[in-house]
């Protein structure tokens, strides 16, 4: 009998342990507000990215591991270097934080809360 009851609950507790990780996996479960504000840190590296080329600063790409962000920071900056259109700051926001609201399946360009 107690160790039936301590079966039952390790396997409980083994199962409540998994649930978190599996939601937070999901890309689906990031509200839109989060993932604007996620957007918003994003352009940080944009305009880094403008001062590196612009200093002459070999290009810095992030390790990919599968998730999103550093797969969305790598476009931006190959595309900052690789476009001598983008000469300003904002024009270095303005195309990070549009690349990372259309990746992150944003609509209408949302930046509420600016």
């Amino acid at each position: 009998m107690k160790r039936l009851c301590l079966t039952t609950i390790f396997a409980l507790l083994g199962s409540l342990a998994g649930a978190p990780v599996h939601a937070a996996d999901s890309e689906d479960e990031m509200p839109d507000a989060q993932k604007i504000r996620y957007c918003k840190r994003i352009r940080d590296h944009a305009i880094q990215a403008l001062y590196s080329r612009d200093g002459g600063t070999p290009m810095k790409l992030y390790e990919e591991d599968g998730s999103n962000g550093p797969r969305i920071i790598n476009v931006i900056i190959r595309h900052i270097y690789a476009e001598p259109k983008i000469a300003t700051p904002q024009q270095a926001e303005t195309f990070g934080l549009t690349t990372c609201h259309e990746m992150m399946g944003l609509k209408g360009g949302q930046t509420q809360g600016d």
